[in-house]
């Protein structure tokens, strides 16, 4: 193990590009070291002459063994772990009629399960720390179905928000503090993909970044359930 860091360390999921990309840039620019989830691992660009504060990991979320053998890596490789922001995600858009149970099930596996894991893997460097964190990337889609085309999505994302909650509980007591990020459409390849809306009318990623890199550094005594984002003008959101 390399000498124990004096740097706070986060593990990203999703890491290679779009949200995850720069929520990984945006903390290393705030003094943390950080671990990339990636399904084919490589410097980014950002990190060159950081490498020393730049851990690469193989992850696969719907590789049930990737969580483990991630956070033991970055463990051995840091000494510590006091976040984990859980960014990878999947959205077939179909209806719950539509879908079939492989559709929910996919969708489950790497927007519920895999995070589940991951925070799991990495619990007891997370009450070690004192103050560790945990982001689950959810959506406004957890919080209400916009329409029929989302439904499944929808879905698997209110268990997401659950999912932020229920590790909030289980580990105030030592320090651990979860939040649900929900934010409507970011301008990444997915939601442009879905959306009209041009681009630059949706949440940039950098904004999002920065909030999560605020919701990170926020005291035990500040803790946030949720967060949600919206580029557009909604009920309640």
């Amino acid at each position: 193990m390399m000498e124990r860091t004096t740097k706070r360390v986060a593990l990203i999921s999703g890491a290679s590009r779009g949200i995850g990309d720069h929520i990984a840039a945006t903390l290393l620019g705030e003094g943390w070291s950080v671990s990339l989830g990636m399904r084919s691992p490589s410097l980014p660009q950002w990190a060159v002459g950081h490498e020393g504060q730049v851990h690469l990991a193989h992850y696969d979320a719907n590789d049930a063994s990737a969580e483990k053998r991630w956070a033991d890596d970055a463990y051995q490789h840091f000494g510590r772990i006091d976040a984990v922001v859980a960014n990878a995600g999947i959205m077939i858009p179909k209806t719950v009629i539509e879908a079939d149970d492989e559709d929910i099930d996919a969708m489950l596996a790497v927007n519920v399960k895999a995070p589940r894991r991951l925070v799991k893997a990495a619990w007891e460097a997370l009450s070690e720390s004192g103050r560790g964190r945990v982001i689950i990337l959810a959506s406004l889609s957890g919080k209400r179905v916009k329409s029929a085309s989302a439904g499944s999505y929808s879905l698997s994302k209110f268990a997401a928000v659950a999912l932020a909650h229920a590790i909030r509980q289980a580990g105030f007591e030592s320090g651990v503090r979860a939040t649900a990020v929900c934010p409507g459409f970011v301008a990444t390849d997915m939601a442009t993909a879905l959306s009209e809306r041009p681009a630059d009318q949706m949440t940039q990623p950098a904004d999002l970044a920065r909030i999560i890199a605020m919701l990170l550094s926020l005291p035990n005594e500040a803790s946030v359930a949720e967060f949600a984002i919206n580029c557009q003008l909604e009920e309640f959101f």
